[in-house]
């Protein structure tokens, strides 16, 4: 092969020297463009506060948690700190779980994608119901003259409690508690039964519990024994003594305030719901699923369930709608004063009122 061969040979085939430092450029201007790009996606908003394993902690999401603690401004320092570890905590388990495809599970997949879609929700009901104009002193006082059970004629019940597994409330035990003339026979059998239960003390007011049940208690003699089942667990209980524990306007108004307000944003939300569903077209392609057309809407307007009490064997017996709501804890403790019993009574029961 002759020289002048060679020279067009590397003429022909090697780019010039201006060339490959153009292409070298363009490759790494078109890498940089691309790290830029997947850094722009991972950035979150906010200022960091911290970096893991170089994703950032925000201060966004550390006002977030704050704001959903509720904490005060006096406990703002503190807080941030303990919260900012909380954060970091969740960041290093999120990569743990990553690195696991755990973020893949169908069950994961499936818990995050109905996460997202009740947090959607709520925030449109939110921006279109979430404005409740606030009611009238005229509307709460008309409540509260319209409810004296739960107000000015309120009465409280002080109870004692044997409480068994809603399992072992055997109609044999039905039987033993209606022959029972006090708690502590049923306590003695139960013993030489070796069944096993607990004791409280508990009170509870007309405001608690829902009216049928209120006017059978304050209609029992007192010291008779009714039984009341409640999820996993059936409670014995009697009835020690009944006061008057009336609440005046003033104390009452706050809770009223907001449950007129709750109970309006859920006629709202509920008006909503069924114009939705009018303009929509809902098919059910599985027929057996389709809804009562005189079930109740998917929101309720609110008030207290309907309470239904029966007999058996000659001991009332409320079902875990109707039944005495008590906790199994220990006794309700005493308010520092009247004004603080007829706001603790009044944060456990305004809610079910109707």
């Amino acid at each position: 092969m002759n020289t002048h061969h060679l020279a067009a040979m590397k003429t022909s085939h090697a780019p010039s020297t201006p060339k490959r430092v153009l292409c070298a450029a363009l490759i790494l201007v078109a890498a940089t463009l691309s790290a830029c790009g997947d850094k722009a996606k991972e950035k979150k908003p906010g200022q960091a506060l911290a970096s893991v394993n170089g994703e950032e902690v925000t201060v966004l999401q550390l006002n977030e948690e704050l704001q959903r603690a509720g904490v005060s401004a006096a406990q703002q320092d503190t807080a941030s700190k303990q919260l900012l570890q909380v954060l970091i905590d969740r960041q290093l388990l999120e990569e743990a779980a990553a690195k696991e495809n755990l973020d893949r599970d169908p069950k994961v997949m499936q818990a995050i994608d109905r996460a997202k879609s009740l947090i959607i929700a709520q925030a449109y009901l939110q921006k279109r119901v979430g404005n409740v104009t606030k009611p009238t002193p005229k509307e709460v006082e008309d409540y509260f003259n319209a409810h004296p059970e739960f107000f000015s004629n309120r009465k409280q019940f002080s109870m004692s409690e044997i409480v068994i597994g809603a399992n072992d409330l055997t109609p044999e035990v039905r039987a033993a508690a209606d022959s029972a003339k006090s708690l502590e026979e049923v306590a003695v059998w139960l013993d030489a039964h070796k069944l096993k239960y607990g004791r409280t003390q508990v009170t509870r007011s007309t405001a608690d519990v829902p009216p049928e049940l209120s006017s059978k208690l304050l209609g029992m003699p007192k010291g008779q024994l009714f039984v009341v089942k409640e999820g996993s667990r059936a409670m014995f209980i009697s009835v020690t003594e009944v006061k008057d524990a009336p609440v005046t306007l003033a104390v009452a108004s706050p809770q009223i305030e907001q449950f007129l307000v709750n109970k309006k944003n859920k006629e709202l939300a509920t008006a909503e719901l069924q114009r939705l569903r009018a303009d929509a077209k809902i098919e059910y392609l599985n027929k057996s699923l389709m809804p009562d057309p005189k079930s109740a809407p998917t929101l309720p307007a609110g008030g207290a369930p309907t309470s239904a009490v029966a007999r058996t064997n000659g001991v009332p017996v409320a079902d875990q709608q109707g039944g005495v709501p008590a906790n199994g804890a220990a006794a309700t403790p005493a308010p520092a004063s009247e004004n603080n019993a007829d706001k603790a009574a009044l944060d456990r029961g305004v809610a079910g009122l109707k």
